[in-house]
């Protein structure tokens, strides 16, 4: 049976209020956030049967808007450029992700990530294979190095010194990744 389209509505506010109520606070309640979506708990409660599943419900949301923003950087940037716009975008849900990641069980949280991950390799591999076809980007890369490597990005700490020494990482992977000239 289809869904209706003011379900869908519904579903997708709540979705998008979730994502900025647990940015700023990774204990938000389910009750805060169907205030803020406008719609009453039952509702909320409808689509997202509990706290875990409106949690993963906005992980899968924004790893898909994430990767699905690959084409339109690509079009906009120069592949390496658009390679590095990425990473950043990467690196800031990360943050993200660890608050949501604290409020999902261990199982929960690695079927997730599981599930997210062929999704991310996927729009890498995009973004090299643009930058290798264009010469910016040296050929041989494998996506999962290149994930690997970018996670010393995300793993500095969320202040101004942190956010500072992430831009020089980036940096420095981005460099990386540029064609070895003799």
């Amino acid at each position: 049976m289809a869904e209706r389209a003011d379900a869908r509505q519904n579903r997708a506010r709540i979705l998008e209020v979730a994502t900025q109520a647990l940015a700023r606070d990774g204990d938000a309640s389910l009750n805060s956030v169907a205030k803020l979506a406008g719609v009453g708990a039952g509702t909320l409660y409808r689509h997202f049967p509990n706290r875990e599943a409106l949690v993963l419900a906005v992980y899968r949301t924004e790893v898909q808007r994430l990767v699905d923003r690959v084409p339109e950087l690509l079009a906009a940037e120069p592949p390496l450029a658009a390679l590095r716009t990425w990473f950043a975008l990467l690196a800031g849900y990360i943050r993200l992700k660890r608050g949501l990641g604290e409020a999902l069980t261990a199982p929960n949280h690695e079927a997730a990530t599981a599930q997210t991950y062929g999704p991310v390799i996927g729009a890498i591999r995009t973004l090299l294979e643009a930058g290798q076809t264009d010469g910016t980007i040296r050929p041989g890369l494998d996506p999962d190095d290149v994930l690997l490597l970018m996670g010393a990005v995300w793993r500095t700490p969320d202040d101004d010194a942190g956010r500072e020494q992430a831009e020089r990482l980036l940096d420095l992977v981005v460099e990386s990744l540029r064609p070895v000239t003799s």
